[in-house]
């Protein structure tokens, strides 16, 4: 994985991070790290890249010029294949703009979640405000992500990024001598990491814990478990209910794990706020997609669970298990659009052989005419767009013309799958979600999709690339 920061102090970032564990990861060549001088691409003759801001107020504000210049000195590098090895890139895949991360106390807060998605990037670029921040014109026009590490100030945004790059570090294979460590310390499954102990085994008159020496490993497992609840319910109850909503939800949806694997996959990932959940069901929100996730194992539960959602709830989505739940949705918000899917997942570990024979790119913002017109209205054209812009979308192209597309639907599934009439029977759908299957493997992720009820075509594919159908039906409504 390559670091590239952007910043007008490149020696306080260096000196920070070539110790220790990071030290010897770039050495081994795990990770690599440059420290790019804003300063540097200034056209000003005396190296400024600072000036007072428009409007008055107290300090300066950087430059949005020396900021762009540098940035693009950086991509064109990546791009060119400088500084990252294609070792891991698949055959034919285009190279993609690397993202962006601004640290400002404006952005997201900076979590374990995050850390994992960010580490499955090739590339990632840190820019460091410093003074009284950037000139927005130039975060508007590169920025992808703004990122804090907590509601505090600090003189620059290069403390941030060295403490985002050492956390994400640790969770690149390689880095850390014991594979297991970055699993299981502190914030895995929201608990705090259990105490540990080493030699000698009796200092100052305290013991090592008896379980500790007994050789037996199981035993030893639960009473880290045990210890690692504990002291997350006595120091931290907010994760520590976190942990135990996580338990109580996956305790329920892994009855009928197939069924469920859209919900079990959005709280793995830490990308859902689970509003509750018992024996009897749960109701989750999907942050990226804005959905509510709903389960439940009666119609008494199913409107407790429905309760909780707002009435005013701008633009409610949702994606519910149960015939009784999207009856009950309708009424309560006056749905009209309800899509019945089934649910379709991919049980093994081993990835598929890729078709030869096809380059898949991602699509050109200039063919969303083409895709939204040949996906028709099930989403909104913004919605396809901001797929595009992020990459979450692949693409086989006939002698330069757009022939198929599919793509990661927001929520964490597969979906958008679409060939172009003129094109269909060549295997070009086989290869599209070949592809995305063997992605999700590559990310550790599972794979996933819903397809329309009726969809005979779609249903075929999915038997022939070996996924298995859940029994029931998901509806989405909106």
């Amino acid at each position: 994985m390559n670091f590239h920061v952007l910043t007008l102090f490149p020696k306080m970032v260096m000196q920070g991070l070539d110790a220790s564990i990071l030290g010897r990861a770039v050495q081994k060549g795990y990770i690599s790290l440059e420290a790019v001088n804003i300063r540097d691409y200034t056209v000003d003759r005396h190296g400024k890249a600072d000036d007072y801001p428009y409007g008055g107020g107290a300090g300066m504000l950087m430059q949005a010029q020396p900021v762009y210049a540098a940035w693009q000195a950086v991509t064109k590098k990546i791009a060119e294949g400088h500084l990252a090895s294609d070792n891991h890139s698949r055959k034919g895949e285009e190279s993609r703009t690397p993202r962006v991360i601004y640290t400002t106390p404006q952005g997201r807060v900076f979590d374990q979640s995050l850390a994992e998605e960010l580490a499955r990037e090739k590339d990632l670029i840190f820019l460091c405000g410093h003074y009284e921040g950037i000139d927005e014109r130039v975060l508007e026009a590169i920025v992808t992500d703004q990122v804090s590490i907590g509601d505090y100030v600090l003189t620059g945004g290069e403390l941030p990024a060295m403490v985002m790059i050492d956390c994400i570090s640790r969770l690149v294979p390689g880095v850390l001598k014991n594979e297991e460590s970055a699993e299981y310390e502190s914030f895995h499954d929201s608990l705090l990491e259990y105490p540990q102990y080493t030699r000698p085994e009796i200092w100052e008159g305290k013991a090592v814990p008896s379980i500790l020496l007994s050789g037996d490993h199981a035993r030893v497992d639960r009473w880290r478990l045990e210890q690692a609840e504990e002291r997350t319910r006595l120091r931290r109850p907010d994760l520590y209910e976190i942990h135990t909503r996580e338990k109580k939800a996956l305790a329920f949806l892994e009855k009928d794990r197939l069924g469920h694997m859209d919900m079990i996959e959005v709280i793995r990932k830490k990308q859902a706020k689970i509003r509750y959940a018992d024996e009897n069901g749960v109701l989750l929100y999907d942050l990226p997609s804005k959905a509510w996730m709903v389960s439940a194992a009666d119609e008494d539960m199913g409107e407790r669970l429905l309760s909780r959602i707002p009435r005013d709830c701008p633009d409610p989505l949702f994606a519910v298990h149960q015939p009784f739940l999207r009856d009950s949705i309708c009424r309560r918000f006056g749905a009209e659009e309800v899509n019945t899917c089934l649910q379709a997942v991919y049980t093994k570990k081993k990835p598929l052989p890729e078709p030869e024979g096809f380059t898949i790119c991602v699509p050109d913002e200039a063919e969303l005419p083409i895709i939204r017109e040949a996906y028709g209205t099930l989403e909104p054209e913004a919605y396809l767009l901001e797929r595009i812009r992020s990459e979450k979308m692949l693409a086989i192209r006939e002698n330069g013309k757009l022939a198929a597309f599919a793509g990661f639907h927001a929520e964490g599934s597969m979906g958008m799958l679409h060939v172009l009439e003129a094109y269909r029977g060549r295997g070009m759908a086989t290869a599209l979600e070949t592809r995305l299957i063997n992605i999700f493997l590559d990310n550790g992720d599972v794979p996933f999709c819903q397809v329309f009820e009726g969809n005979q075509a779609s249903l075929a594919l999915q038997k022939k690339l070996g996924l298995r159908l859940a029994p029931g039906r998901i509806y989405w409504i909106s």
